[in-house]
């Protein structure tokens, strides 16, 4: 029988009273500025998994002087900006890489000469600074940018977003004032002054299945079954105050690997994926194992080792009687539950809760990690085709982060690595970056019922191994500069990415193996029938972005003097990045003052962000004032809903209100107790569970009084007024 559950939609309308320290009243701050920016066009050709972007700034100076342009923009952090030109006219000219402060010479130099220059400047890995120098009066002047990225499904779904504005930055904490944090906003709802555009064509290879955008209104042709043509609709109302975000499905029906081929000059670059099918049969799972590394140090006493209980409680009730486990338990030293991993049958499961109650009494001192990693690797399996996993729960007080790093990712073929953070103030770093340099996922527990929420998150997302074991065999054909330096497993929601070089001629073929069930398969390629093209030059720069990307990495985190090696690949492989810069220089000279009047590009204000998050040093161009309402609609089998909604007042009131600053859409999920039991938030379109607010929440001693399952949906609206 089919039970009908009534869904009661209520629109509560609650004026949020400003204080002053919310500066809800917007005035303009400088007068008579003139916009340059006439239009942004960006046309995106996606060629099998690789996304090729061309941006297309045209500016056109309106005034009666001389002046400097600015303009702030975002690209993506997975892009390899690779190609400048200006072009004034009827005359182009390409842009040349320098290290920055080298182009900040040549730049200036030229604009004291009276020559139109244009500046590319990275200020992070996804903000990027347009400057223009002696746009004359009623020049247009249009700068084209290519960058590419290789786009990777996620749960069968590829995804691309084009990112549209720069959100604002506090910068209250800065010392010194910087270009991005003092960028004007234009106010809440303003349509830009420049004309915005996107054009996508989608060549891929397999028949398209579905394409839609949750992010704009789009209009779609397909030529036929394997390509597609998109543009923005009409409909769309200030199209360049958020991201673009596309996705699009296309799937095989067996794990096929795909590689790609480039021979330059003086070095030849591939890139091979490794995608899951589209349905995972239950036969082509390989056996999993689990080994739970626990952490019972002296940090660890307490609290924590209670949350960590609850979790493997938790971790060890969901596995199935066909999974293989085993626990090992470190300190200053190990201890291993059994010798050889066992099943997840109940007697067994009951032993590994006795060990761990009968043993966490006697550890403390100090938190050796890595020496337990080690002895993990070294463990034998069960069975030879078994997925590996490793499951390190642990507080993260350590100091070998780097050391722990190398580790994992030099072992991604023996195991893969899935972190759990317990307690309130984890290393976060540790926790994430195990998680980064292994591919997966970390998850953070702070509680007793957060430990059983992520339980069932870490189920869903270690179900299906699909691939394990793998190993990558060479046959007359030479790879090297290969990253990652081992294989991770594949995963029914997690492809792998593979680059690096080659050499000689494509020749030979490339042998993929691992476990699929019980099987041993093989996957072969031959290199005759990849795809080598002079259109897969871009893999060059891909190479390069990773390579750069993981030096950065080891810099930000522990202090490597990496900026010569990145100066160095930067200026070989022609990239923008935080220490290199694209400029043009136009040899006519039109001007001979050099005196000019800078102008900052005015930004979108990004889509339902306030007024209050703009820097101190920032500028809003207009008077409004903001306000805000929410709806709440509540999904549930009574129909008094009435008296819900004022519990959800009249408790989480002051919340909701302070979340729907940050965040457009929440859900909160109650049982017949009147405990919530899940939040999630709207970000970019898909719904994300949020344990922060979920334990901010839990925290409140009311409960909610009811006698059915609720789900309440809580969405802001903003208006403005002019005053």
């Amino acid at each position: 029988m089919r039970i009908l559950i009534p869904i009661f939609v209520l629109l509560i309308s609650i004026n949020i009273l400003a204080q002053k320290t919310e500066s809800p009243y917007i005035k303009v701050l400088t007068k008579g500025a003139i916009i340059p920016l006439k239009s942004s066009n960006a046309t995106i050709q996606i060629v099998g998994k690789i996304a090729h972007i061309k941006i297309t700034q045209t500016y056109h100076n309106k005034s009666n002087k001389a002046i400097e342009a600015q303009y702030v923009f975002p690209l993506s952090t997975k892009g390899a900006v690779h190609g400048m030109k200006m072009i004034i006219g009827n005359r182009t000219t390409t842009a040349k890489i320098y290290e920055t402060t080298t182009a900040e010479i040549i730049y200036n130099n030229a604009i004291k000469e009276g020559k139109r220059a244009s500046k590319l400047n990275q200020h992070k890995p996804n903000i990027f600074q347009m400057s223009l120098g002696n746009i004359q009066p009623n020049d247009e002047v249009s700068i084209e940018l290519l960058y590419t990225e290789m786009l990777t499904p996620v749960e069968g779904e590829y995804q691309f977003i084009f990112p549209g504005v720069v959100g604002p930055r506090f910068s209250g904490e800065e010392k010194a004032k910087n270009s991005l944090t003092t960028s004007p906003f234009s106010p809440i709802g303003f349509t830009p002054t420049f004309n915005y555009n996107i054009n996508v064509n989608i060549q891929s290879g397999n028949i398209i299945q579905y394409v839609n955008s949750s992010s704009h209104d789009i209009k779609v042709h397909y030529p036929n079954a394997l390509s597609a043509e998109l543009s923005l609709s009409k409909n769309n109302i200030s199209p360049a105050n958020r991201d673009f975000i596309l996705n699009y499905t296309i799937r095989d029906s067996e794990i096929e690997p795909g590689l790609l081929l480039y021979e330059g000059k003086d070095e030849n670059f591939f890139s091979l994926m490794i995608e899951p099918p589209k349905k995972v049969l239950t036969e082509k799972i390989p056996p999993r194992e689990y080994i739970f590394i626990v952490d019972v140090s002296g940090s660890m006493m307490g609290f924590p080792i209670d949350v960590t209980k609850s979790l493997l409680k938790n971790l060890l009730g969901d596995l199935k009687q066909t999974d293989i486990f085993n626990i090992l338990l470190f300190s200053a030293e190990n201890k291993v539950f059994q010798n050889s991993p066992v099943y997840a049958n109940e007697e067994n499961i009951k032993k590994a809760l006795q060990f761990l109650n009968g043993t966490f009494s006697n550890y403390g001192k100090g938190t050796h990690l890595l020496d337990a990693l080690k002895k993990a690797y070294q463990l034998p399996r069960k069975i030879n085709t078994s997925a590996r996993t490793m499951v390190v729960i642990t507080d993260g007080y350590v100091t070998v982060e780097k050391e722990v790093f190398q580790l994992i990712e030099n072992n991604l073929n023996k195991a893969n690595v899935v972190s759990f953070g317990i307690g309130n103030g984890v290393n976060r770093f540790l926790i994430e970056g195990m998680a980064k340099v292994g591919q997966s996922n970390s998850f953070i527990a702070t509680s007793e019922e957060e430990a059983y929420r992520v339980s069932k998150t870490f189920k869903k997302y270690i179900s299906s191994p699909l691939l394990t074991q793998i190993k990558l065999k060479q046959n007359n054909f030479e790879m090297y500069d290969i990253s990652p330096k081992s294989i991770p497993d594949v995963f029914s929601d997690r492809p792998i990415m593979i680059y690096g070089k080659y050499k000689g001629t494509a020749t030979g073929s490339v042998e993929i193996s691992g476990y699929q069930g019980n099987t041993k398969i093989i996957k072969t390629i031959k290199i005759k029938n990849s795809s080598l093209s002079s259109n897969n030059k871009v893999l060059k720069y891909l190479w390069a972005r990773k390579k750069i990307e993981q030096l950065d990495d080891y810099r930000t985190h522990f202090g490597d003097d990496v900026k010569d090696q990145v100066i160095a690949l930067s200026l070989a492989y022609n990239l923008a990045t935080k220490y290199t810069s694209f400029i043009a220089i136009d040899n006519e000279i039109v001007s001979n003052k050099g005196a000019l009047k800078t102008i900052k590009q005015q930004l979108p204000m990004t889509l339902g962000v306030g007024y209050s998050s703009v820097g101190a040093e920032a500028e809003i161009k207009g008077t409004t004032v903001l306000k805000r309402e929410f709806s709440i609609i509540i999904k549930t089998k009574t129909k008094n809903t009435k008296k819900i909604e004022k519990q959800v007042l009249k408790h989480y009131s002051k919340i909701i209100k302070e979340y729907l600053k940050k965040y457009s859409k929440i859900k909160i999920y109650i049982n017949k107790k009147g405990n919530v039991t899940q939040v999630k938030r709207e970000e970019n379109g898909r719904w994300v569970e949020d344990l922060k607010l979920f334990s901010i929440m839990n925290k409140i001693p009311e409960k909610l009084d009811i006698k059915y399952e609720a789900i309440i949906s809580i969405k802001r609206i903003m208006y403005q007024e002019k005053v």
